[in-house]
């Protein structure tokens, strides 16, 4: 599963950080670094941004790099 399709309410496990050169270091830069657990708190309206929550901060994140990150789903 990848970031992007988490719902809103729903949390994972960063698994992996995919991405190249620039993208994937300000991603792993933000934090998104694997084993961080992490939460989607909202949805914009048109469905791009997404807000996460983790590290004890939110984040906004695209969408489309939302989908570079694979995530393992906890079960709550």
């Amino acid at each position: 599963m990848t970031l992007d399709q988490l719902l809103p309410g729903g949390s994972g496990i960063i698994e992996t950080v995919g991405g190249e050169g620039a993208l994937r270091r300000r991603l792993l830069d933000m934090g998104l670094t694997p084993n961080t657990k992490i939460m989607v708190r909202k949805v914009a309206p048109m469905g791009d941004p997404i807000e996460l929550f983790l590290r004890g901060y939110v984040l906004t994140l695209r969408k489309e790099d939302a989908a570079k990150i694979t995530l393992k789903e906890v079960v709550q």
